[in-house]
């Protein structure tokens, strides 16, 4: 509470002051006409879209890319790049036409071979596309504009896949540049969406800047969530790097900047105050659910009756209240791992952690092997959610009798270290959005099942299921089988839900337009002279 008391403070003291540094330097004669300035979560470190599951990366993505179908406001699939598509009567071969027009940041038209490429390199490292390239025969060019696609087995889920609306982002790129590994960034980043990357204008750790694409077409229908018209009626947006979140507030508040991705909670009744200042919560999709991923190939973790021991001691109504995500920008309690209100809600499995328990904890520890090994947290204090949600685990499997050890960093550093498949860590706070996590395919901790992905679960139950999974010929089979793969996930526990919340944006009263999402978009969005 003091902390919480000593940041508000600061910025009450400081609501009248410049926010020193958050000007963007960009040199003169280069000033846009008009411009829209954002403070980001993080720094863009991979800007690749088809490389990295980080939401900044995605974020990113967004800006300079486009995509073939893309997610409306109510969670339908629709057209983006594509105009018109056919489907034969036994649903294996379909049949896409792009729309008229379509060109690249460096002039260049959208082809049909400019997607497959694409496709073929996206595919293999994300959730969902690598299961759409598991039940693809072939992928073939018609003609510039028009590309099949024909399956060797049923998949219930091919626009889904195509639009799936977060990381890693099925992004359309220069064929060319699609044919690089992913194992290789690509350093230059032409894609065909409503912005153009300013590299040159950029400062690493700093600032990105975008420039409105003049050549680019947006569809002929108003924008709606990642789909629809895409019209931008701005010159410039700056995304900003603001470590500091009073800084930031104090920023937003004296107009130097127009929106904040992720304004601290304890901040938010003073921004609310402000009357130029709009806070929004966001629900459905855009909800978070708070993790914290295991390590189950090294240290005390690999044995699954100590990760057990976690299921029963985790309390999720202490993360949102400490994190400051009280009323209703949380559930008190989500006992699944689909998103509490996703479509695949379900409880399958979830009594061991429906009740959790200390004393209940402590006994079931004392049962194992566990011996008193380190317990490293690596905590990213440069992020609220992460932030919060570890120092709140690490008190209460303190309390259970765990020998914890907080090693604090920035995120970007977490996500390197997280790479090593060795003792040097065992758990990591981390939050993703309903996006990625309502379906068992996307889901970072349960999709990813004996892969080489960070935290390393493996469970050959798993494998079946989520490959028959695409295949239900209807959502009802469909939420079965995600209830099977959830009862055993509580058994393997590959991931810890510390709480479910929203996490409101912040932006400045004269912007009009703004699109009410998890995931910051810049189209759509007015200045007026108010």
């Amino acid at each position: 509470m003091i902390a919480t008391w000593t940041r508000r403070a600061a910025l009450a003291a400081a609501i009248a002051l410049p926010a020193a540094g958050t000007q963007a330097q960009v040199p003169a004669g280069q000033q846009p006409a008009s411009q829209i300035t954002a403070v980001m979560q993080a720094d863009v470190r991979i800007m690749d879209p088809h490389v990295s599951t980080v939401y900044i990366t995605r974020n990113f993505a967004y800006m300079i890319w486009d995509t073939l179908f893309a997610m409306d406001s109510e969670g339908n699939i629709r057209p983006q790049m594509v105009d018109s598509h056919t489907v034969s009567d036994d649903r294996m071969t379909w049949t896409f036409t792009l729309r008229e027009g379509l060109k690249f940041h460096d002039g260049q038209p959208v082809t049909s071979a400019d997607v497959i490429a694409s496709l073929r390199r996206w595919g293999p490292g994300d959730g969902l596309g690598r299961h759409l390239m598991a039940a693809t025969a072939s992928m073939d060019v018609v003609d510039a504009r028009t590309f099949r696609i024909v399956l060797n087995r049923p998949f219930g889920l091919v626009l889904d896949a195509l639009g799936k609306p977060s990381s890693l982002v099925p992004a359309i790129m220069p064929e060319r540049l699609a044919q690089r590994p992913r194992t290789e960034q690509n350093s230059e980043l032409i894609g065909s969406g409503p912005f153009v990357f300013r590299r040159d204008l950029s400062v690493s750790g700093a600032t990105q800047v975008f420039d409105r694409f003049r050549d680019y077409r947006p569809r002929n229908e108003p924008a709606n969530f990642l789909s629809g018209g895409k019209h931008v009626h701005v010159d410039r947006v700056i995304w900003r790097v603001i470590p500091d979140a009073a800084t930031a507030a104090n920023a937003l508040t004296t107009g130097e900047v127009d929106f904040i991705e992720m304004p601290a909670f304890d901040l938010l009744p003073l921004l609310r105050r402000n009357r130029n200042v709009t806070v929004v919560p966001l629900a459905g999709p855009s909800m978070w659910q708070g993790f914290v991923r295991v390590n189950s190939a090294a240290g005390p973790f690999a044995d699954p009756a100590v990760r057990r021991v976690l299921m029963m001691a985790v309390d999720q109504s202490q993360g949102p209240q400490a994190l400051g995500a009280t009323g209703d920008l949380s559930i008190p309690q989500c006992l699944t791992f689909w998103m509490c209100g996703g479509a695949l809600e379900t409880t399958a499995g979830s009594e061991i952690a429906a009740r959790p328990d200390v004393a209940r904890a402590r006994e079931a520890l004392r049962q194992t092997n566990y011996r008193g090994e380190p317990v490293i947290i690596m905590q990213a204090t440069d992020i609220d959610a992460p932030r919060v949600g570890s120092e709140v685990v690490a008190a209460r499997l303190r309390e259970v009798g765990f020998n914890v050890e907080m090693q604090a960093m920035d995120w970007g550093t977490v996500v390197a270290r997280r790479a090593r498949r060795d003792a040097s860590w065992s758990l990591f706070g981390v939050h993703a959005q309903g996006f990625d996590l309502a379906s068992p395919l996307t889901h970072f901790y349960i999709g990813t099942n004996c892969q080489d992905f960070p935290g390393w679960h493996c469970d050959e139950r798993l494998t079946p299921l989520l490959e028959r999974f695409p295949q239900a010929a209807s959502l009802e089979e469909r939420r079965a089988i995600a209830a099977d793969i959830q009862r055993i996930a509580y058994e393997i526990v590959p991931a810890v839900v510390w709480g479910q919340f929203s996490q409101p944006i912040a932006y400045r009263s004269n912007l009009e337009g703004v699109i009410p999402s998890g995931i910051p978009v810049f189209w759509n969005i007015r200045r007026t002279g108010r």
